[in-house]
């Protein structure tokens, strides 16, 4: 059976210039997914698709990151992390340029999927950045980074409107794709080195993955929380542009644009949650985040119609959901990483992949509420996602009780038994506190990573 060395653990506090350079090459990575969504009418007006296949563009960059996140990001547990992300790299300016400058369908549907793909080098990043740091700011880098992530996700759609208005569509694709290049550089020359210690094989990682997700119960219910919040806030995001350039409020592209960028005050979050994370504070503040993204769902029903105070509503509730997306996103990759240096980049491709999931129902079923019963019917389907989260995050403290109170009876039961043979009965006792140790030990530990 292969074995899993150990990797040592980092001694010294990652430099706050490679911090730096991994938040904004995460950003820059991500945002290779988003630059499409708001050109999906130009770029199918170009290459002569229907507008019932227009919809495949965003499709396919979607379904090639989900693949990438299955069956790439694994490869953090295997090969040399440096090498791995900058191959990614140069492999994504490839299907940019591709993509760019091709005038066939086919082509360009085929460059979106692998756009895709490549895009999943910014989920390396991240688990290298929970390597390179200590336990005591291992949650405070890891929300530095993904909030350079976030940053970038968040600036990529207003980014691409801006830019196809200047320049027309093909030119966000070569803009990305010089960025990607400088990046692939960079990273080469100002990273270190990671190589996992690991004799395992890549179709044994493959098949590990379920098993991991099986066996790990603080990865289901993290991943499950964000997919809840997830599809709350690409439902929010898929359905607000359409109904600011409705008659209600009359926008314009460009003032989409400006509106989205909004949320980029939400990212802010992420490095505040990193520091309650390492203050051992992640179960009240995933509480605090699934409240908040409730309230941000809200609020828009409360304050409704094509008024100012509807704008401002809109506005205060995009920050609140960003807010809460990223925190409870940096709270949930901090417990996951504690399980083990040897599994992060596993662990981290199941939960992306989980909770991406999500977010494409929420896309999905958000299209459908707002075409069947306009934005009243999407948003009330916003708030039940982060409600479900909710209801789901208040079982966690009956799951332990019940967990240990089993640990406990076995102990008693232990104990009466002892009675009938006297001789046994000081062993037995000494078993029985044993256990209660364990439960108190694992008490501890479990409210410490939020299981």
């Amino acid at each position: 059976m292969s074995t899993i060395a150990k990797e040592k653990p980092q001694a010294a506090a990652v430099s706050s210039w490679i911090n730096l350079i991994l938040a904004v090459a995460c950003g820059i990575i991500a945002a290779n997914l988003y630059y499409a969504q708001p050109l999906v009418g130009s770029i199918s007006s170009a290459l002569g698709l229907s507008s019932g296949a227009a919809g495949l563009i965003v499709t396919l960059t979607q379904i090639g990151y989900g693949i990438g996140l299955l069956l790439i990001v694994p490869l953090g547990d295997l090969l040399e992390n440096r090498k791995l992300v900058v191959t990614l790299l140069i492999f994504n300016v490839v299907v940019l340029l591709i993509a760019a400058e091709v005038r066939n369908a086919a082509l360009f549907l085929a460059a979106s999927l692998f756009i895709g793909v490549g895009s999943v080098a910014a989920q390396i990043l991240v688990p290298y950045a929970a390597h390179l740091s200590p336990e005591e700011t291992r949650g405070r880098n890891v929300g530095n980074v993904m909030s350079g992530l976030l940053l970038g996700i968040m600036l990529a759609r207003p980014a691409a409107s801006l830019v196809e208005d200047f320049l027309g569509w093909h030119a966000i694709f070569i803009l990305s794709a010089v960025l990607i290049l400088v990046l692939a550089l960079v990273l080469a020359k100002a990273l270190p080195a990671r190589r996992p210690q690991t004799s395992i094989s890549y179709p044994e990682i493959l098949s590990s993955m379920l098993k991991l997700l099986k066996t790990t119960p603080i990865l289901r219910r993290r991943a499950l929380y964000h997919a809840f919040l997830f599809a709350s806030f690409s439902l929010f995001w898929t359905t607000v542009p359409m109904l600011l350039v409705s008659p209600a409020f009359h926008f314009s592209q460009t003032g989409v644009a400006l509106f989205a960028l909004v949320g980029v005050a939400g990212a802010a979050a992420a490095p505040v949650a990193g520091r309650l994370a390492d203050k051992g504070w992640i179960r009240p503040g995933t509480g605090i985040a699934l409240g908040l993204a409730v309230v941000s769902m809200l609020l828009p029903i409360v304050i409704h119609g094509g008024s100012l105070l509807s704008i401002i509503s809109l506005v205060v509730a995009a920050i609140v959901l960003d807010m809460a997306v990223s925190a409870n996103l940096v709270l949930g990759q901090r417990s996951i990483f504690a399980l083990g240096a040897e599994l992060r980049s596993r662990l981290n491709g199941l939960f992306m992949a989980i909770f991406f999931a999500g977010g494409a129902i929420g896309s999905a079923v958000g299209g459908w509420a707002y075409a069947q019963g306009g934005w009243e019917a999407a948003i009330w389907l916003g708030v039940l996602f982060p409600v479900l989260a909710l209801l789901y995050f208040l079982t966690e403290k009956k799951e332990r009780d019940n967990k240990f109170g089993i640990i406990r009876k076995i102990a008693a039961g232990f104990l009466k038994k002892s009675n009938r043979t006297r001789g046994m009965a000081p062993f037995i006792r000494q078993g029985s506190k044993h256990l209660a140790r364990l439960s108190s030990q694992s008490s501890i530990m479990n409210r410490r990573l939020a299981i």
